[in-house]
């Protein structure tokens, strides 16, 4: 669909559009190749059928091994096809920035609410979320809507792109001017201040400039710990807030925004539901305070890229075709700090950039938990079937017409960040973001697709937001580990994307998300072909047609077919060859870890056996860590159970591979070599 500008309310269609979409080119031959490649796979499976129940098996081990086979490809069987949903009718979007302001104002612009969410200082060192921060209050945005008070001027002033301080000092392109010493300067002494408190665990004296700063300070009080603290809600800019509302402005005359510092209250007596109990929060706490039509979430670590990013989404926002039942704009996660060849598949092409095209020509992305732009709307209710709020002051049509520093407001936004205040009440289950589940980005987004929402997928040429990643094998195992047990936690669930998706969604959406949904059973395939024909080729027991068979180049097709076309998806997506077959190495890795344990562990907590529960992924840099990952080395970190399967199936793969070179070597049966 095209996008319409508008002007004065009115639509006209003899001006540009702001937005355009396409299908891919390659969308026709997709079609096509999946009704081929899906017939391959039932005459696989009619194969398997015939050796199992058919033809006699001479003993219970072949039996064994045709059964595993089997279900192994039962499984591919499955998940294969279900990607296939978003290969139906992929798009491109593209937006037109430069035409924005010929039809709004920029007292028109919509306001904006920014959600950064950390919970470990250790984990997730404060430099990143304070770099994440200013280089969101720096977008090019009215300046009643963003700004900050030196940082920002000094950027429209240079024209600077990179609005993460962090990462325009450390590149190339910055100047030496006075002003520029200046402000690095002043970034230098913040970032020493920060670091030295940390080292230290506490804030000094001389950190402490005059009383009114000593009393945000003593809010922590003795016995406050993370899992055990009351709510705290401090206005960053208080000075200018409570003192003098004319003194709210920049260096150059500019107001400021509000920079609102919230922790919510917890206790080990009340579920705090993770990170979707702390956007629920926030979104109580901003919906009292400031009540923004649209709210941006982003994590610590993803900093903004793009000083355009704003003015792209109100392409979309300002369309009154798709507004009325768009619920969020999901921009993709992308990533700075890779090395050359991205060893561990940290990038996640397929999942961030060529699947979400998938999604969008169905009923949008998935949201992917950062870089996402929600209607407050969408998160009450469907379009045409609103939740209303317990209270009046958390409805998105509520209008505040108080100063945020008021007692009144300042008191309903510590009662509604309590960590009682859910009870009896829609949070997590019909309002905000959902519950029962560690992956609240997908559950949420699910939900909100199966209530009629929809979504836009936008992927600008420059990255609108980068972040770090993991860079050691332990940390990116962990993270797709959590990742597996909430996939399952929604799969295993009434909300099923199978039957209960399926009926709100269509078929293609609902096989989609269960293609994630269902992810962990890679985990079936990968292990059983990691073992069984090397322990077939170890004991010279055939499992393959022999090459003189049709059903060998049914084989070669099924594998030729899959490969090629993932291969041909990355690299049109601008990857390279060595990330590709990493890619792929890691999917073996993950299949044979972090898919099985999770798997395991999702089991255990449903049967009601503890586990370790959640895990948060390290976004802090070690030195010899960061210099072995640019160097491209594998740097396990710690020992691990995860490591105990990856190693027997490198041994076991190792001596088939010995034995079947010693085999080619000696000029032995070659068909029956290829067999097994």
């Amino acid at each position: 669909m095209e996008g319409r500008r508008l002007r004065g309310g009115f639509t006209t269609t003899d001006s540009p559009p702001l937005h355009t979409s396409e299908p891919l080119r390659r969308t026709a031959f997709n079609r096509l190749f999946a009704a081929v490649y899906f017939s391959a796979i039932l005459a696989v499976l009619y194969r398997h059928v015939r050796n199992l129940f058919l033809l006699s098996t001479t003993s219970l081990l072949s039996f064994s091994i045709a059964l595993s086979l089997f279900i192994s490809d039962l499984v591919l069987g499955f998940m294969w096809p279900s990607l296939q949903a978003l290969r139906m009718s992929p798009i491109r979007r593209k937006e037109f920035p430069q035409d924005l302001k010929q039809i709004i104002k920029d007292e028109d612009f919509v306001e904006l609410d920014v959600f950064i969410c950390t919970a470990d200082p250790y984990k997730e060192p404060p430099m990143n979320v304070v770099n994440t921060a200013l280089s969101l209050m720096a977008y090019d945005y009215p300046t009643d809507k963003f700004q900050s008070m030196h940082w920002l001027p000094f950027c429209r002033e240079h024209n600077v792109m990179e609005r993460s301080p962090q990462v325009y000092f450390e590149s190339n392109y910055h100047s030496s001017s006075p002003h520029f010493e200046k402000i690095k300067i002043m970034y230098e002494d913040m970032k020493m201040k920060i670091e030295h408190v940390m080292d230290k665990g506490k804030i000094i004296d001389e950190y402490i400039s005059d009383q009114q700063r000593r009393q945000v300070f003593n809010k922590w009080i003795k016995g406050f710990t993370r899992m055990n603290h009351p709510t705290v809600i401090q206005i960053m800019n208080y000075k200018q807030v409570i003192l003098d509302k004319k003194h709210d402005k920049d260096n150059s005359g500019r107001l400021m925004p509000n920079l609102i510092y919230v922790s919510r209250e917890k206790n080990k007596t009340s579920p705090h539901h993770f990170k979707a109990g702390a956007l629920n929060v926030l979104l109580r706490v901003s919906a009292v305070m400031t009540n923004a039509p649209i709210i941006l979430t982003q994590d610590c670590d993803m900093y903004s890229n793009d000083p355009q990013t704003l003015v792209r989404i109100l392409c979309y926002l300002s369309d009154p075709a798709i507004k009325s039942n768009l619920a969020f704009i999901q921009f993709p996660q992308r990533f700075h700090g890779l090395n050359k060849h991205d060893i561990y598949a940290c990038e996640y092409k397929h999942h961030f950039q060529v699947n979400p095209m998938g999604f969008d020509g169905l009923k949008g992305p998935s949201y992917i938990g950062s870089g996402c732009f929600f209607h407050r709307r969408a998160l009450f209710g469907g379009p045409s079937t609103p939740v209303p709020p317990e209270i009046p002051e958390l409805s998105p049509d509520h209008v505040v017409s108080k100063p945020i520093q008021s007692q009144e407001i300042l008191s309903l936004a510590h009662h509604v960040a309590g960590c009682n205040y859910e009870n009896q009440t829609n949070w997590g289950s019909k309002s905000g973001f959902r519950y029962g589940s560690l992956v609240e980005d997908y559950n949420t987004s699910y939900r909100l697709h199966c209530e009629g929402w929809k979504s836009l997928f936008c992927n600008p040429k420059r990255a609108a937001f980068l972040g770090d990643v993991p860079i050691t094998l332990f940390d990116v195992l962990s993270q797709n580990k959590r990742w597996c047990i909430g996939l399952f936690e929604v799969a295993f669930s009434k909300y099923n994307p199978l039957i209960f998706g399926s009926q709100y969604m269509g078929v293609l959406m609902s096989l989609a998300y269960s293609h994630y949904a269902f992810w962990p059973i890679w985990c079936i395939p990968v292990i059983f072909y990691s073992f069984l024909p090397q322990l077939a080729l170890l004991n010279q027991f055939s499992i393959f047609p022999k090459l003189s068979e049709p059903w060998f180049f049914l084989y070669v097709f099924l594998f030729l077919g899959a490969y090629g076309q993932d291969f041909v998806e990355f690299f049109l997506a601008g990857g390279t060859v060595h990330r590709w077959w990493n890619c792929q190495r890691m999917w073996m890795i993950r299949g044979l870890s972090c898919y099985l344990f999770g798997s395991v562990e999702y089991l255990l907590k449903s049967v009601g056996i503890s586990t370790h529960g959640f895990s948060l992924t390290s976004k802090a840099l070690d030195d010899e860590h960061s210099k072995r990952y640019g160097w491209g080395i594998f740097e396990f970190r710690v020992p691990s159970p995860l490591f105990v399967p990856l190693t027997m199936a490198a041994i076991i793969n190792l001596f088939s591979f010995l034995l079947g070179l010693t085999a080619f070597m000696r000029g032995n049966n070659m068909e029956g070599l290829v067999c097994r």
